[in-house]
């Protein structure tokens, strides 16, 4: 059974074995299936190397979009580029998500904390907040952000899985095929914990997916876009390397939904809205004063515009 000892030594492998051990989850799951896949596309750099790599292995595998309307334009025309992909749309718009269940902030993990701390009173979630007395250790509370229960706005985890997970499982059913989604665990403690319970594939899932790329780091996915010359959605830039040999993209470093506030905290100035002023004027202005995010943002102590001319990233 997978641990988080043997996680960290797949992490640690050289690039050229992690592309020989995720061929090996792909073939594994395509086998399994009787090749009944497909590949859960977002257009973002990670999915593209998925796709690549999956192709290279079986050319014929279909792939999936789900057309949020939160994607960056040149994600939504860079999909377009690809041929066999099936692009779908959720049954909700991110308005009535908002309105309904609340706003995505800090991380999905404490966001879901809040939400049912608040909706519910569960007492799991009140403890990881520390409402209460708690026997959570440090690693697994969220005691720094309990003052969100207080917060005047609504706040819930649900955006991702009423926009994305939905429309995919309902495509899996649909169709018939099974996905290879292009995740990684360093990315959060619920994406770690998924995969110590089942590993890359999890055939055992209540919706069974492949997740090859697990054990691959942002700087592993740079890294072999750059030496395989794979072409990425020009909303990242240019991929460069920095004087002690980190690479990193010149524009946006992620993509995701333009919209969401998770991990805002730990972007870089300028943050992901700061850069949208300038870049994507229009859906900055809808989402700060249309969607309220900038009542949000101003509660969070969060700047959404630039502060000096001097931030004004290079488009």
């Amino acid at each position: 059974m997978p641990d988080i000892e043997r996680l960290k030594e797949l992490q640690s492998l050289p690039l050229d074995r992690k592309v020989g051990f995720t061929a090996a989850r792909i073939a594994e799951w395509y086998n399994h299936y009787d090749g009944k896949v497909h590949v859960s596309f977002s257009g973002g750099k990670d999915s593209t190397v998925l796709l690549y790599i999956v192709r290279k292995l079986f050319p014929d595998v279909k792939a999936m979009f789900v057309d949020t309307g939160l994607e960056y334009p040149e994600i939504r025309e860079f999909v377009r580029t690809f041929q066999n992909v099936d692009i779908i749309r959720p049954e909700k718009s991110f308005l009535q998500v908002i309105r309904e269940y609340g706003y995505p902030v800090v991380s999905k993990e404490v966001a879901q904390a809040v939400y049912y701390a608040r909706k519910t009173n569960e007492h799991a979630a009140r403890m990881k907040l520390g409402l209460e007395p708690s026997h959570y250790n440090k690693r697994y509370s969220f005691q720094k952000w309990k003052y969100l229960a207080d917060a005047p706005f609504p706040i819930s985890h649900l955006c991702c899985q009423v926009m994305k997970k939905n429309p995919a499982n309902q495509y899996q059913k649909k169709t018939g095929t099974f996905a290879i989604i292009g995740t990684m665990t360093e990315e959060s403690l619920m994406r770690r914990t998924a995969w110590i319970k089942n590993g890359c594939n999890a055939f055992n899932s209540k919706h069974p997916h492949s997740n090859p790329l697990s054990f691959w780091t942002e700087q592993d996915v740079l890294r072999y876009i750059k030496t395989m010359q794979i072409p990425i959605a020009s909303c990242y830039g240019e991929i460069v390397e920095d004087e002690g040999g980190r690479l990193h993209t010149t524009k946006c470093d992620r993509t995701g939904c333009m919209f969401c506030m998770f991990g805002i905290f730990h972007d870089k100035t300028p943050n992901r809205f700061q850069r949208m002023f300038y870049s994507h004027p229009k859906q900055w202005d809808y989402c700060i004063h249309r969607l309220g995010l900038g009542d949000v943002l101003d509660w969070l102590g969060i700047p959404y515009e630039p502060e000096t001319v001097d931030m004004f990233p290079e488009f």
